[in-house]
Order: C-alpha cells, then structure tokens, then sequence
C-alpha cells in the first residue's frame, strides 16, 4: 500500500539531556537510542533554557548540579515560561535525599532519579513521562 503524503507521520518524542558528566550523558543516549527517541544533549546550564525554547523538547533530563547554571534555576525558569508548560523534567542528581526530591518537585520536576541510576530505572521512567 502506497504512502500517502498528506499523511502525518507521527515523529519520535524529542528529548533534551542537560548533563556535564560525559560517562553519565553517554549512559542516557544508550537507553533513549535504544527507545528509539530523538535527542540531543547540552552540557552547560546557561545553554539549557535557551535551548529548550528552540527545540521544544517533550522531555528535559536535567542534572541538578551543573557548572554554570543550577538544575533547579533552569527547572524554574522552564515552569515560569507559559509557551514551555507541556514539556516534561527528570531531575537527575547524586543527592537524593528526601528534602532534594521535595525540592524538585516543588520546582515543577515530573521526577526524580538518583545518580547512579539503575538503567531499567531511567528507562522506566522516561517511557513512564512520554506515555511509550
């Protein structure tokens, strides 16, 4: 049967990851190449927002510590901007405690993980937000 091309195709979710550790940022595109998901990755927290803006993700993976630029400005600063409501946050750090989740989610976070991540964990997750 012949494509017709007045037919949508549905496109992957598009996911951004914010991460500054290479090791871990390498850890994250195994599993969403593996999901089939397109993404792309900036390693700075000053680039994040900006990025966001013109990509129009539909799942951010933010680290919380970054070099520049805190996880959690980025995360408010996505929940202040009316045109970025439907994009999703999985914060990601190695602090997990109790009062860091509280924190996240209060910011405007979907989720939390801790880093280390177990990888069925992240990917759990990640289809979990996306709805896949």
């Amino acid at each position: 049967m012949p494509l017709h091309h007045d037919t949508p195709v549905p496109s992957a979710p598009r996911v951004l990851i914010v991460e500054d550790d290479d090791h871990i940022a390498m850890a994250i595109e195994y599993v969403l190449t593996r999901e089939g998901l397109t993404h792309e990755r900036v390693s700075m927290g000053a680039a994040a927002l900006p990025r966001i803006r013109a990509l129009s993700p539909d799942l951010v993976l933010l680290d919380v510590m970054l070099p520049d630029v805190s996880g959690h400005d980025i995360c408010r600063g996505l929940r202040e901007d009316p045109a970025l409501a439907g994009v999703r946050v999985l914060m990601m750090t190695a602090r997990g405690s109790a009062n860091d989740r509280r924190r996240a989610m209060d910011e405007g976070a979907d989720a939390f993980v801790t880093k280390p991540f177990d990888v069925k964990d992240l990917r759990a997750e990640v289809r979990r937000l996306l709805q896949i």
